[in-house]
Formats: structure tokens, sequence, C-alpha cells
């Protein structure tokens, strides 16, 4: 374990860098603004590290972040049709802040923008947030993000909540990765496999419509692994509302436990990730609205340079009784776990 100071909030608060490493030279470096994942070094099939996750140099950087590259979001990632809710007969109202719907919790005061207080040990760090009510989220939350590395190049994600009064939580993180460096350009190459049979097709503003779709027969299909740039262009209408892959899959005989959800290889490079989450579904995003932003080292990032996973609630969930529930409080606690598994 490492901590370095990583840079300065304009109020004075310095933001830190934890970076783990383990024994076979795999290494991952967090920091407790938004509980960011700053970068993964991971070797290729010849043994040479690279850096696969799309981020930035310096704390500042993570302050305007508009691709939200490495964040944790909260209190409620992906989007809220209308920026509104009802819990118990009360309407709750969010930030409009993606056409006329809620996308993130909020740009600038979301969790992905604030200091956690973390506390580092040996093969850990664990990033805590307290929120006493805030971006028109009701209750008073308590939130923790561990972040894990294991000798076997795992990278665990144990999130836990706990709320004082009902409310939404659904916490993701929205870390970009390209197998084949950082900033090899395009992953349209790589090849991915979903194990996901359903999707939830969207309206425009990519709210779903509550259906759950099968994917057979249609561009959403990677139930087989396929190239990611394969259909992309497809004349599909769901890729025309998106601009490409930007939807929520639904993990097949998903019961809470953890489930093998994913797996990306880069021919390139030869390195290969799997995905695991106890979440029932994934946000698969291509990076279509990636635009030109200056990196790490100095790489300038375009479009579908990086693909997520966002492990996840179904997006709108909270206004869809038949989506698993995102209403958490009381007794109720939020948990969760997420593992991004690395080799070649």
């Amino acid at each position: 374990m490492e901590e370095t100071l990583f840079g300065t909030c304009p109020d004075g608060t310095q933001v830190k860098l934890f970076t783990l490493t383990n024994r076979s030279g795999m290494s991952v470096a967090v920091s407790n603004l938004g509980a960011a994942l700053v970068k993964v070094l991971v070797p290729d099939r010849d043994g040479r590290m690279a850096d696969v996750v799309l981020g930035f140099d310096k704390a500042e950087d993570y302050l305007k972040n508009p691709s939200f590259f490495g964040v944790v979001i909260g209190p409620s990632a992906n989007r809220i049709a209308g920026a509104s809710f009802e819990i118990e007969g009360r309407t709750y109202q969010l930030d409009v802040n993606d056409g006329i719907n809620n996308l993130h919790s909020h740009r600038e005061k979301g969790y992905h923008k604030r200091v956690w207080t973390a506390v580092a040990e040996e093969d850990s760090v664990i990033f805590t947030l307290r929120d006493d009510g805030s971006m028109g989220f009701p209750g008073k939350k308590e939130i923790s993000v561990r972040y894990t590395l294991t000798e076997e190049n795992e990278l665990k994600l144990h999130y836990h909540g706990r709320s004082d009064s009902k409310t939404v939580l659904n916490l993701t993180n929205h870390t970009y990765f390209n197998l084949d460096g950082h900033d090899s350009g395009s992953m349209e190459e790589h090849e991915l496999w979903l194990g996901a049979s359903r999707y939830t097709p969207v309206v425009q503003g990519a709210i779903p419509t509550g259906e759950i779709a099968a994917v057979e027969g249609t561009p959403m299909d990677f139930t087989t692994p396929k190239k990611v740039g394969r259909d992309i262009r497809e004349e599909f209408e769901q890729l025309g509302l998106t601009g490409g892959y930007d939807h929520n899959w639904v993990i097949d005989g998903w019961d809470g436990s953890l489930r093998h959800i994913a797996t990306v290889k880069a021919p390139g490079s030869g390195r290969v990730m799997k995905a695991f989450t106890t979440l029932p579904g994934v946000q698969f995003y291509a990076g279509n609205f990636i635009e030109e932003q200056k990196g790490k080292g100095g790489a300038v990032y375009d479009a579908r340079m990086g693909l997520c996973l966002e492990t996840q609630y179904f997006p709108d969930a909270i206004h869809h009784p038949d989506f698993p529930s995102c209403v958490f409080g009381g007794e109720r606690e939020y948990d969760s776990e997420t593992v991004y598994q690395f080799g070649i």
C-alpha cells in the first residue's frame, strides 16, 4: 500500500491516491475523490504492463470529468424518468440534467464529486461517506465502498448503504476499460460475452419502456462472444436511440449470489477481464459520447475508446414495479459486490 497526494480541491481539501500492488505485479490506484478507480496496471500476453482504465493524472481533472471516468455514482446511478419519484405517497424532485430526466443523481453534487473518508489496509481501501439528505433524495445515509486487490488479480468492490428512511439507492462504478491500454485508441475490436439473454429496451432519453425483451436475433445479443464493433452500426432502433450500445442487460439466473456476467477479451494484447456481480443488471456502455478529453499521459480520449460494465439495479426501477426494487432504508440495507478479474 502506498499513499500519495493526488491534488487539492478549491476549498483546500487534500485529495489522496492509494496504490495497491500484489505479488504478481498487478497494481490498482484509487482516490478518495469520488471513490474513483484511477489506474489498473496488468500484464499482457508478453508480460508488458499497461494501464487499462481511462482517467486523469490529477485530482483537479476529476472535479470536471464530464464522462464520469472511474468514479462511484450515487445515490442513484443511471436515469430516473421525469427527474422525480414517489415513495409512500410523497413526491421527490431531482435535478433535471438529462433532457427532462435525471442522470447519475447530480452532475456537480453527486457522490462522484465528493471527498470520501478513506481507511487504508494491507490489501484494501475503504471509502465512507455520510449524506444527511441531498439532491432531492430522502434519508440520512451512510455509504461505504471497499476496494480489495487479491493475489488472483481480482479487483473486488463491496458496496454497503443504510438509510434512516426509505430512499433510492443504486450505486455503481463508472470505469471505462480498454484492455489494450487506456491510450490505445478504439476498443471496438474487443470481444464481449454477456451472461444475459434479455435486456430492457428504451424510449427517447434512454428511459426503459418497462419491457424485458429477448436479445436473440438482434444486435443486442452477446450470449455468443463477438466484437463490440461488429453490429454497433446496424440499423436497429435501440442503437439509434442511444448512439450505440448504452443499455441495461438483465443477468440470467439472478438470485443475489455472485455470478459471472461478462468476459472481455482484447485480441491485440491478449488481456482478458471477467466481471462478476451480485446485482440484477449491467449497463454496457460503449463510450459513444466521449469527446476529445485529454487524459492520462497526454492521451486524448474520443468515442468508443473505452467500455463500461456498470453493475446496477435497472434504470428507472423506481417507476417499474416489475423490476427488482432499488428502494432501501430502515431494515433493508443496500449491499452488493462486483468483481473484475484480469488475466491473459
